[in-house]
């Protein structure tokens, strides 16, 4: 369904992984979330903007809430007229997550199915994998199989096999020590993720009016890390390191946001 995405991210990343990737794929999948994210920072501020917004006018919605509340037509009225006062789009904060929801899933299919979207060899993907022996195979991944067994891509970065799905199995552990060392994706995914969620709640209205969304932001600094250390021990490591880099941009950006996006405005009040 998301061919259309996954087929020119794919091949965005087999050209940076031949250019300034230097033929290894994790750095090819850092540089990519780097482009994907900067690209993504003016909807990222805008967001940022729609919120702040959003909480200001926090008293007066309230107020229209309780002056109307048996009066449904009267208060919709009241709300959007509020909201274009105000210059303001209950949505707006919505459209960054929206875009970046489907290029995460394209291209969790780039990662997972490499010789398709990279390499452009779908058609030729069973008998490649024909030629692959059982045991040497990554169960669900098929793709990923055949580009380690061939070594059409050098998935090794930093001594970690980017195309093996972390695991917990004591004996594969044991068995195989990289599976070990695989270990960090998950752990630095989650650890990152908490902590760009935590920047961002530090950077958000704390007043009792903000309470409810103080709540569930504080529910989601636990349930998302918790959600990333899952699906980190489902997917390759290359979707993990793609999480592991998407977090440390996102501190990043979260840090001039707060300096230069939302402390500007509070000046200017």
């Amino acid at each position: 369904m998301l061919d259309f995405i996954s087929k020119p991210l794919g091949q965005f990343m087999y050209f940076i992984y031949n250019t300034v990737g230097l033929h290894n794929y994790g750095l090819a999948i850092i540089i990519f979330t780097i482009i994907v994210r900067l690209l993504m920072l003016p909807l990222t501020v805008k967001q940022y903007r729609s919120n702040a917004k959003l909480q200001e006018i926090q008293p007066q919605l309230q107020e229209i809430q309780k002056r109307y509340k048996n009066d449904k037509e009267k208060l919709n009225a009241e709300m959007v007229k509020l909201y274009q006062e105000n210059n303001v789009n209950p949505a707006g904060g919505c459209l960054p997550l929206l875009i970046q929801m489907p290029i995460l899933f394209a291209l969790w299919g780039v990662i997972s199915r490499p010789v398709t979207y990279m390499l452009g060899k779908g058609s030729e993907v069973q008998a490649l994998l024909a030629a692959i022996p059982e045991e040497s195979r990554i169960r669900g991944y098929d793709e990923l199989s055949i580009i380690i067994y061939n070594k059409l891509l050098n998935m090794n970065f930093l001594g970690l096999n980017l195309g093996l799905v972390p695991t917990l199995d004591i004996k594969k552990i044991i068995a195989e020590p990289q599976y070990a060392a695989l270990l960090l994706i998950p752990l630095l995914a989650s650890g990152l993720t908490y902590l760009s969620s935590k920047l961002a709640m530090a950077s958000s209205n704390t007043g009792a009016e903000n309470a409810g969304a103080n709540q569930m932001g504080n529910s989601m600094m636990i349930v998302g890390p918790l959600m990333t250390l899952f699906f980190s021990f489902q997917f390759p490591a290359g979707l993990g390191l793609y999480w592991i880099a998407g977090s440390v941009i996102q501190i990043l950006q979260q840090l001039y946001i707060n300096k230069h996006v939302l402390k500007k405005k509070e000046v200017a009040k």
